[in-house]
């Protein structure tokens, strides 16, 4: 093996190494920065041997080694000294031996239980959310800084500050890194779902920048998600996000035709649409009701777009369904958006007009006052309705809301299609 092969092999088990190793470390030294430090540290020591000595038969058990005795050696000469390390320092004080042996035992805890902390603590709610989320992707997603500024369209400064004042937080905070139990962790659950499907949703609709979406993402979201499930498989509404972001993953090819712009969900080319990931996603959706997750809000979403994966031909939609599964997301997640989108639904299904009426009724929500799909919708029933002058008025206030250039680029055409 030459060297660069050697280089590339290191890089690639560190990539599928790198979130557990973290998450380890920061149990035993309840510091993300340290966990980090190490991690990157045993790396380190990996790129200098393993060209020499060849790759372990167990490479992930060997960085782990490696920087559990660099966290000992570290926590031996700085124990008294830091606060955070008292703890540890108290135990430290016996056999050299016995204490490796201790802490190696504390250390080989079942993996699941290690990423599982790790994600929660990441997705803890004193955090704000895009903090969680880009706290999210450094530590467990493995995004470098600029990956992650790149991908919200963002500085890196910024966002360097944003992981670094979450650390501090944590810190500050003394959170455990635990899987909470009990009531803690349902409440804690919905944090981390909620931060899992932000990252995926400013993927698939970027909501400032040039490109409608950024896939990477979305991948991130997925590939998340699909970690949670495996370690969380009695979940059902695990398995709904799963489910939701799958199916609505199947349609990414297909949003934006040659030249980038956007096409609606009822005119892209359904061939384009990834069947794995709608086969996927409808298991995973059928995991969750059999689970009794039917009626959670993401498990519900996703059996909405499951009528969509469902459609052969857009004019197979089963609408009218759509539109009673949206009456009974309203009631578990009472939110204007989710009656904006209901609105929608019951245009599909009974007309214009129904969504007309179902839409004036929401127009005044604080939360939808410079939302651009509220006027979007609004300029789309009347279009249908017949009435043009009122729709392009409509389709010209989303256009000037909306912060996506390939948005506003369709909605000014939708604008200009009102002249007849």
């Amino acid at each position: 093996m030459t060297d660069e092969d050697a280089r590339r092999a290191i890089e690639a088990v560190f990539r599928i190494e790198r979130a557990r190793l973290i998450a380890g470390l920061a149990r035993m030294v309840r510091d993300v920065d340290r966990a980090e430090e190490l991690t990157q540290e045993a790396l380190l020591v990996a790129l200098s041997d393993w060209p020499k000595s060849g790759i372990p038969g167990n490479p992930g058990a060997w960085l782990m080694a490696t920087a559990k005795r660099r966290a000992i050696d570290g926590i031996r000469h700085e124990a008294m000294r830091e606060r955070k390390h008292a703890e540890i320092a108290r135990d430290l004080d016996g056999d050299r031996d016995t204490t490796v042996e201790r802490i190696e035992t504390a250390m080989d805890d079942d993996i699941g239980d290690e990423l599982l902390s790790l994600v929660f603590t990441a997705c803890h709610p004193i955090l704000s959310a895009d903090a969680r989320a880009a706290l999210t992707l450094r530590l467990v997603g493995g995004l470098s800084v600029e990956e992650i500024a790149r991908a919200f369209v963002s500085g890196e400064a910024t966002i360097a500050q944003r992981i670094v004042r979450a650390k501090r937080t944590i810190g500050n905070a003394g959170l455990a890194f635990e899987v909470p139990r009990g009531a803690d962790r349902d409440a804690r659950l919905a944090s981390v779902l909620e931060v899992i499907y932000l990252i995926f949703n400013e993927g698939y609709a970027a909501t400032v920048g040039e490109d409608l979406t950024r896939p990477l993402l979305c991948a991130e979201a997925q590939r998340l998600g699909r970690l949670l499930a495996g370690l969380m498989p009695t979940e059902p509404e695990v398995s709904g996000l799963l489910a939701l972001m799958e199916l609505q993953a199947s349609r990414l090819s297909a949003r934006a035709g040659p030249d980038g712009a956007l096409v609606p969900l009822p005119r892209q080319n359904r061939a384009r649409w990834d069947q794995l990931l709608i086969h996927r996603g409808l298991a995973a959706l059928k995991r969750a009701e059999v689970l009794g997750g039917a009626d959670g809000p993401y498990a519900l979403q996703a059996a909405i777009a499951a009528c969509h994966a469902r459609a052969h031909k857009a004019e197979d939609t089963d609408w009218a369904g759509i539109a009673g599964l949206y009456d009974r997301l309203r009631v578990v997640v009472p939110s204007p958006v989710i009656d904006l989108n209901r609105a929608v639904a019951h245009s599909m299904a009974f007309g214009p007009e129904a969504g007309l009426r179902l839409v004036d009724e929401i127009a005044g929500a604080a939360a939808l006052r410079h939302y651009a799909p509220l006027p979007a919708a609004r300029g789309d029933f009347l279009f249908r309705a017949g009435r043009l002058a009122e729709a392009r008025v409509q389709f010209e206030e989303a256009a000037g809301l909306t912060q996506n250039a390939v948005e506003r680029s369709f909605l000014l055409s939708r604008a200009r299609s009102c002249d007849g």
